[in-house]
């Protein structure tokens, strides 16, 4: 007997609905590519969406093709999102910090018509124009002001481009399980895959970081996601704060410390979310200039490990509180967020350190295991490792135009390629990712533990940790660093400051100090290039 409920359908567009009809007057404010602050509400929000919406159909863009966006976080960007997934289009975040071979091949791959481009990225995609024969069209996310001369293809003002049609328009009735976005993975390993989301996943996902133990959206919120709309829905933020009837603020191209600082504290932010660089950076120049965060209560921190170093300085120094995250594209992203259940609670703060420096548990809506090789799965007892695995309401069963591909095991689980740890209370501790683990003498190390302690260091800025080669053991820990502005981190003092926090087993061989270290284009240092640069190293005494 099916139940006597109305089938009404989860789609993205009831939820700038519903923020235009509940909290019409919040504010979205954002800082433009051409500099100054822009100043609007989830209403107009929606009416400008509903313009995207009728324009694109005058172009001809029907239910299911894609529409590519090369954009910063701003007011543009996001209410295109709204008028793209409101014609049943799709929607193709592209992300600029790709390789510009990559951005090719995606923007083939996906089959993009129209490409939506901030005023940032019209240099770049003039070099790459010649190579995207699916692009009839691109559309500058600016005025007419600020239109600049250009050789794109139909290139026109986006002002202009909406200013032609007026909000008269309905949105077109789909199914909840049609797609809605589409997500390149970094291509770490490969050519980037495609995640294909549906309406129905990203508004059950937006309502799960909403949630009091999650991300604990309300109106009483202004948000501002400083993880890019193009890094898998600026983990849903984009959707859960209309939701919550969040105020909005996109903090635009400029994410320096000093940037970041500057917004946080101009426009009252509570809520924020980036991946760690970018809090390192913010913690630098707050440190170097003696300043305070007067209004910020919570910070999401996700993307790759967080070191407890920097959790213990937002909580201690400047008395916020850091919701350590994990997840990645195939998940929407979010796939855990640590709060503190009573039953993990301590009086400590070394002991609740240790708990917030956990990934955290599973919200409603995932579900994980650990297992080995072989998919036996593991104990919960907080030292076993395994490979996670995940599964749930807005988790990937197929990559994009690769459908012939099971990514998924036996009992419909994904294999996120992370190495973990289950402890009795449910809280996951991501010790590697399975290609980054040290294997010597037949015991593991994690690469992730050794740069959060090495981050500790005074003189430490960031932290990088790969194998060796070693002729006895197999491999052997090699610890690179970047040195914080004015500090010079020497060999000994750094290997001093590890000795009594670790295994005498773990520790590096040695310590380089670097300028910088690669990063992938979400952020996560990109160790495949470290192993390159550094794969004919010898460590001391080999």
């Amino acid at each position: 007997m099916r139940g006597l409920m109305q089938d009404w359908k989860l789609l993205i567009h009831k939820v700038i609905d519903y923020a235009a009809t509940e909290h019409p007057g919040r504010a979205v404010v954002s800082r433009l590519t051409e500099g100054p602050m822009h100043r609007t509400t989830y209403g107009d929000v929606r009416r400008r969406a509903l313009r995207v919406a009728k324009r694109l159909q005058k172009d001809g863009i029907e239910a299911g093709d894609r529409v590519a966006t090369l954009a910063w976080n701003n007011h543009r960007h996001l209410e295109s999102w709204y008028g793209i997934a409101g014609i049943g289009a799709i929607y193709h975040t592209v992300n600029p910090r790709l390789f510009a071979d990559q951005i090719v091949y995606i923007v083939n791959h996906a089959e993009d018509r129209i490409l939506l481009l901030d005023l940032t990225f019209v240099p770049l995609i003039e070099k790459l124009a010649a190579q995207l024969p699916t692009i009839e069209r691109y559309v500058i996310l600016t005025d007419a002001a600020h239109m600049p001369q250009t050789s794109l293809r139909g290139a026109i003002a986006y002002e202009d481009w909406i200013g032609e049609v007026d909000d008269d328009f309905r949105w077109l009735d789909v199914a909840e399980t049609d797609a809605a976005g589409l997500c390149y993975t970094s291509g770490t390993t490969g050519e980037p895959k495609g995640v294909l989301y549906s309406h129905r996943s990203n508004v059950l996902h937006a309502m799960m970081t909403v949630m009091p133990d999650a991300f604990g959206l309300s109106t009483k919120e202004v948000v501002m996601p400083v993880v890019p709309l193009f890094h898998a829905n600026s983990w849903s933020l984009a959707f859960a704060a209309p939701m919550a009837g969040s105020a909005l603020v996109m903090p635009g191209p400029k994410l320096d410390g000093a940037s970041v600082y500057d917004i946080l504290e101009t426009e009252k932010v509570t809520f924020t979310a980036a991946v760690p660089t970018i809090w390192f950076a913010l913690l630098q120049h707050m440190e170097q200039n003696n300043l305070r965060l007067t209004h910020l209560k919570r910070v999401g921190i996700g993307g790759s490990a967080c070191p407890p170093a920097v959790i213990e300085a937002f909580e201690t120094k400047y008395g916020v509180e850091v919701l350590h995250a994990w997840g990645m594209t195939e998940m929407s992203p979010v796939g855990s967020i640590c709060s503190i259940k009573p039953e993990a609670a301590s009086e400590r703060y070394e002991e609740l350190l240790a708990v917030k420096s956990t990934q955290g548990y599973a919200p409603f809506g995932v579900e994980w295991k650990i297992t080995d090789d072989l998919g036996k799965e593991q104990p919960r007892d907080g030292k076993t490792f395994g490979r996670l695995k995940v599964r749930g309401t807005a988790v990937a069963r197929r990559y994009f135009k690769r459908e012939d591909e099971n990514i998924l095991d036996e009992e419909g689980y994904f294999d996120t390629g992370d190495v973990a740890t289950l402890d009795e209370n449910g809280y996951m501790r991501i010790t590697d990712r399975s290609k980054d683990v040290i294997k010597s003498g037949g015991e593991w190390i994690s690469s992730i533990d050794l740069e959060n302690l090495a981050v500790g260091h005074p003189a430490v800025a960031e932290a990088a940790v790969i194998g060796v080669a070693h002729p006895k053991w197999d491999e052997r820990p090699l610890l690179i660093v970047v040195a914080k502005p004015g500090a010079a981190p020497e060999r000994e003092d750094v290997l001093d400051f590890l000795r009594p926090r670790i295994a005498k087993w773990w520790m590096p061989d040695d310590v380089v100090v670097v300028e910088e270290l690669p990063h992938t284009a979400t952020g996560k240092l990109l160790k495949t290039e470290l192993r390159r640069r550094f794969a004919d190293y010898r460590l001391p005494g080999t």
